[in-house]
């Protein structure tokens, strides 16, 4: 089985995305010692709220230097992709920067975006097998903005489009929740599982 590290940071659906992960054939550690990475295969950053409630709990254990210097396959959820970014809007945080660009407010209404709607891919090998416009669930007011679309992976209408995948080398991130998201977000776990079982007989 795939060692995977959840990192808590207090600002989390651990237990959630704890099962979803074990589901789709992880061996699923919670951490939040920087040590605690060294045996990981792979790390799944969560996130729910806001930037900043995150940007602390990741700065008072030390997970966020050793988020900035992990190499290995990372994946963000909903909170855990926007702190990827340099910015937030939302609350003026300063995110890892491990991707150039700020998280903005959604200019649809209403808000917060909760729910269902379709996320439109390009093929990425995160959605293997999962139709382009296949609905996944939502639940935020604010999305990444990247500077470079190149990273952008997948996209969402809500009164406007915003990104809601990116894909930067080896980290990826969602901005929906795919432990909610029925048999596309099991999938979608699977296929990050696969893809660092094949980086791992690759190495």
């Amino acid at each position: 089985m795939t060692a995977v590290a959840v990192v808590d940071h207090g600002a989390g659906n651990l237990v959630s995305i704890a099962a979803a992960l074990e589901r789709a054939g992880a061996d699923v550690r919670i951490v939040s010692d920087p040590d605690a990475l060294a045996d990981a295969a792979a790390v799944v950053l969560p996130g729910v709220g806001a930037v900043a409630a995150a940007m602390r709990g990741l700065r008072r254990t030390g997970m966020d230097a050793a988020l900035a210097a992990w190499d290995g396959p990372l994946l963000g959820i909903c909170v855990g992709l926007q702190v990827f970014f340099e910015r937030s809007e939302e609350d003026g945080a300063v995110g890892l920067g491990l991707v150039a660009g700020t998280v903005e407010r959604l200019s649809g209404r209403p808000l917060p975006h909760m729910g269902w709607n379709d996320v439109v891919h390009d093929g990425d090998p995160l959605f293997a097998g999962i139709p382009p416009g296949e609905p996944f669930y939502f639940v935020h007011s604010y999305a990444p903005v990247p500077d470079d679309a190149a990273v952008v992976a997948a996209t969402t209408d809500h009164g406007g489009s915003f990104v809601s995948a990116v894909r930067a080398g080896r980290r990826v991130g969602v901005q929906f929740h795919p432990e909610r998201s029925g048999w596309a977000g099991a999938r979608l776990l699977e296929n990050f599982l696969a893809e660092v079982e094949g980086a791992a007989d690759a190495a």
